[in-house]
This record gives structure tokens, C-alpha cells and sequence, in this order.
């Protein structure tokens, strides 16, 4: 007979801190599925991505805002979303 979600928690509640956590990785993971590159590829792609991106910055492609106008309007965000759920 299969384990219930219940039966599973509370055995998971068990383990330790760093075993929780190496179980929540492997279940995240396994939502994705495979990874379709090597993680050398990977970090490869994300080093070029953040060179085009810096590229970009420099050459004044990029639309700069203010970090207040960003928080600002995410509050704006979370508020109307608390207003709705009021």
C-alpha cells in the first residue's frame, strides 16, 4: 500500500535540517525534469548573458530606474493586491 502525503511529512519532519533540504532540492529538481545542459554549459550561458547585459549598460541600451520608484511601485503592487483580498 502506498504512503499517504500525511504518512510521508511526518516521516520527512524527521530528518534533519540539511536532510530536509537535500529532499526539497530533489523534489523542486524533479518538477523541472532533467536539466537540458551540462552544468558547466549552464554557467557558461549565464556568464555571457551577464557580459551582453553589463555590454548593454555600458553602451547606454539600458533604461535605468531609480531603486525608489521600484520599491515604490511594489508596494503600490502588494497594496492593491491586500485590497483585493480584503
Amino acid at each position: 500500500m502506498a504512503a499517504t502525503l500525511a504518512e510521508i511529512e511526518a516521516q520527512a519532519l524527521q530528518l534533519t535540517p540539511r536532510e530536509r533540504g537535500e529532499l526539497a532540492h530533489r523534489l523542486i529538481e524533479s518538477l523541472d525534469g532533467p536539466a537540458e545542459d551540462t552544468p558547466e554549459a549552464i554557467a557558461q550561458a549565464w556568464d555571457e548573458e551577464i557580459a551582453r547585459r553589463v555590454a548593454d549598460m555600458e553602451a547606454g541600451r539600458t533604461e535605468w530606474i531609480p531603486a525608489e520608484d521600484v520599491f515604490k511601485e511594489i508596494d503600490e503592487i502588494i497594496e492593491t493586491a491586500r485590497k483585493r483580498c480584503a
